[in-house]
């Protein structure tokens, strides 16, 4: 490497490169949320790293496919639990942690806390054994903002039915699933500074602005830190 592209390497890392997290319950958004911003920052000339959860690496996106088959039948949730974890930390392991240390700005449709709600809360599994999983899955490559997009069930019912196709297990699993879920996001969002909650029942357009313009105010650098 020479010198000038080891200094520029060494400014990029300097500037911390953001992660930042969409979560919400199923049809509130995040994969049209994640993809815009995305698109935003590549038109500014930023090299930043588009992925989601579960998937984003070869592997990762094969335990997608096992652990979203409606045809799987009946799965064991702590089954479900640990396949999400396994998923999580190829994730990390092969394309989060390395990008951020090259100093690539990551959005990720998804992470840890859809293991929290899903998992923890909608499953029945406990907050503090996803955690556990969480830990071993994540180590330290946490959100510098996990970024919610809050639907009413029945929004999110009537979004997806739009949408068509065919509906994967979560999605099968019904309202009450979907409800608990719901409020374990909304609960992680009022207790962490690290969250910002957003009213998604708008158009894409306004929902799109009002991040744009919170980013801006949060990080004085965005899309890194400083």
């Amino acid at each position: 490497m020479s010198s000038a592209s080891a200094s520029r390497f060494e400014q990029r890392v300097k500037q911390s490169p953001l992660f930042i997290v969409f979560e919400g319950i199923d049809g509130s958004g995040t994969t049209t949320q994640s993809k815009r911003l995305f698109e935003r920052l590549q038109e500014d000339g930023h090299d930043v790293v588009l992925t989601r959860e579960p998937g984003g690496t070869p592997l990762a996106e094969r335990i997608r496919d096992l652990v979203l088959d409606p045809d799987a039948g009946d799965v064991d949730h702590r089954t479900e639990l640990l396949l999400y974890g396994a998923s999580r930390r190829q994730h990390v392991a092969e394309l989060i942690a390395p990008s951020l240390a090259s100093g690539k700005p990551v959005i990720s449709d998804r992470y840890a806390a859809s293991t929290v709600a899903y998992q923890g809360i909608g499953r029945g599994l406990g907050v503090d054994l996803a955690n556990a999983v969480n830990d071993i899955a994540v180590a330290d490559t946490t959100p510098d903002l996990t970024i919610c997009l809050d639907v009413p069930v029945d929004v999110s019912l009537q979004r997806r039915h739009r949408r068509g196709g065919r509906q994967d297990r979560l999605e099968k699993a019904g309202s009450s699933l979907q409800q608990a879920v719901r409020q374990a996001f909304l609960d992680m969002s009022i207790a962490s500074q690290d969250w910002f909650l957003i009213d998604a029942v708008t158009t894409a357009d306004a929902i799109h602005d009002q991040i744009w313009s919170h980013l801006h105010e949060r990080f004085a650098a965005f899309p890194f830190r400083k």
